[in-house]
């Protein structure tokens, strides 16, 4: 029997998209979290210097990133891609590195982070990985190394592997977006035109494995081998491919849409600062005469 077969055997029955199966390991750190980020804006919040209630539209970021990781780590998705599909492990791993981190950035109120920067080591730890050229390097090595197929194997085949890999992949991608979404002054997010280049160049070392993965002519992953093909006609190898793809395509795509929502808010608040000055010049009116600027209000 096969090691794939033989840890479906263990975990249980075949896949089914009906079932939600969830684990205590995950959700006992899953529902920490979650309450911890209530408390902190709830009951806590008064001992915070300098703390501020936080808007409704942040805490439903915080809930909708939550729901992301929820829905990544558990339930179908789960399955498919410990069991089955490589396809389905790329569209995990695409949720918790590209499109649930922002979320919970935007979610963090700047007041909560600045106790822990103000702590000698932990603030220079900080600042140094939050720098791009850090940030990218940390993400990338992180991503691409687990898609070497010797740490891959291990990863499927070792639950704690498994679980590191999920928290490293989850926290530096967090940091990855940190130069653009970051909450904190003190750790500043760089200039709209640097977040734009920022976030081109973060794309091209996973667009290249991506490459390497889909026109791959062997497979990589013994595990997927080795594993139940479900949908039928999908060998491993085109199974493969097709998470290359989805590496290459939707995360080349959520990028793009990323650097597309960057130009947005850099011109429109670069417009909106334009209308401010312009209604503190004065103006000629049809007779000729010259309008002084209204006096500002309050």
């Amino acid at each position: 029997m096969s090691i794939a077969v033989l840890g479906l055997a263990l975990h249980g029955e075949a896949f089914s998209w009906s079932e939600w199966r969830v684990y205590p390991s995950f959700m006992a750190g899953w529902l920490l979290l979650f309450g911890a980020y209530f408390l902190l804006i709830g009951p806590l919040r008064h001992r915070f210097s300098g703390s501020r209630p936080v808007p409704a539209k942040k805490v439903a970021s915080f809930v909708f990133g939550m729901g992301l990781m929820f829905a990544a780590l558990q339930g179908p998705l789960h399955e498919l891609s410990d069991y089955f599909l490589f396809s389905a492990h790329m569209v995990q791993h695409l949720v918790l590195i590209l499109i649930m981190p922002p979320f919970l950035l935007y979610a963090t109120p700047d007041w909560a982070l600045r106790p822990v920067v103000r702590r000698k080591w932990l603030g220079k730890a900080a600042r140094l990985l939050t720098l791009p050229l850090v940030a990218f390097a940390l993400n990338n090595a992180i991503f691409l190394a687990w898609h070497f197929p010797g740490p891959y194997d291990l990863m499927m085949r070792d639950h704690g592997v498994h679980v590191t890999m999920h928290l490293m992949i989850m926290v530096t991608g967090t940091i990855m977006w940190w130069p653009v979404m970051s909450p904190l002054p003190e750790l500043p997010r760089i200039a709209p035109a640097l977040q734009m280049v920022y976030l081109f160049l973060v794309g091209i070392p996973m667009m290249v494995s991506a490459a390497l993965i889909t026109f791959s002519a062997t497979e990589l992953y013994t595990w997927y081998v080795e594993a139940p093909r479900i949908v039928p006609g999908l060998t491993a190898l085109e199974d493969q491919r097709l998470g290359g793809v989805i590496m290459w395509v939707p995360g080349g795509l959520t990028l793009w849409l990323a650097i597309t929502a960057v130009y947005f808010r850099w011109t429109g608040r670069e417009r909106r600062e334009d209308e401010a000055v312009a209604l503190q010049q004065p103006r000629v009116n049809r007779a000729g005469l010259i309008v002084p600027p209204p006096f500002p209000q309050g």
